[in-house]
């Protein structure tokens, strides 16, 4: 399972999304997409952990806290179309 961050602050790192996602368990992979435009972050991120249920608790403690003075929306990532 991919989880999908939404709603980052623009100054998240993928170093500070590996070390808040570090808490739950083993990061596996990391992506902060940018626009291919601009080279600007886009505001949102993919974490992949290495258990499901890792990933489950992170998603249910993480969903609309705050974080790097946002609240962040995080859920299981949807295929894309």
């Amino acid at each position: 399972m991919t989880i999908f961050i939404g709603n980052l602050s623009w100054d998240a790192e993928r170093e500070d999304l590996q070390h808040l996602f570090g808490q739950y368990g083993e990061v596996t992979k990391c992506s902060m997409p940018l626009d291919r435009d601009t080279g600007r972050k886009r505001g949102f991120a993919f974490v992949d952990l290495s258990q499901e249920a890792d990933e489950t608790k992170a998603i249910d403690d993480l969903q609309d806290v705050e974080w790097m003075g946002r609240n962040i929306s995080v859920r299981r990532a949807e295929p894309r179309r």
